[in-house]
């Protein structure tokens, strides 16, 4: 489903079907306009067992400094998301094995809701209400960047063992 491309000079995934390539790309595009705003928290790529559990979750915890405005420096901020999609591309270790009928989704938690009326953009975003684990999930930290305006955190989680247990 995926095959290696170059981005930012570094080797990424991208996926092969035009599909799922669109899905991704409007996806992350559709957020933009709420980061840069600071209003997007974390956003989560997360996968779910056929009982629509989620069974693994990757974290991007967003920071973004607003006194910045337009005054970035492009190229700092891409030195620092290259080492990001190095660290991200290694991090396959950390992941269990999914089941072949496993669904994944793209997930944005918001510090605040945007307003619909005031970006036509908000109306692409559906407020869900996904199952979630009882006890608190492991976490094991993946990559961390602090490169003014953005701060990024990529960690994942998994089901307690004895949410795995009970599942």
């Amino acid at each position: 489903a995926f095959e290696r491309r170059k981005y930012m000079n570094v080797v990424v995934q991208r996926a092969r079907h035009p599909q799922l390539r669109e899905y991704i790309h409007s996806a992350v595009s559709g957020l933009v306009p709420f980061v840069q705003k600071g209003l997007v928290e974390r956003v989560a790529v997360i996968f779910y067992n056929t009982d629509d559990i989620p069974i693994e979750r990757f974290i991007f915890k967003l920071t973004v400094n607003q006194s910045f405005g337009s005054n970035v420096e492009e190229s700092d901020l891409e030195f620092s998301l290259r080492s990001f999609l190095i660290k991200l591309s290694v991090s396959q270790t950390l992941t269990t094995v999914l089941p072949r009928d496993c669904r994944w989704e793209i997930t944005a938690y918001f510090r605040k809701l945007p307003e619909v009326s005031a970006s036509k953009d908000a109306e692409m975003w559906i407020p869900t209400d996904t199952k979630q684990w009882q006890q608190p999930p492991l976490i094991t930290p993946i990559k961390s960047m602090n490169s003014e305006p953005l701060g990024l955190q990529l960690y994942l989680e998994h089901p307690s063992p004895s949410e795995l247990l009970s599942g």
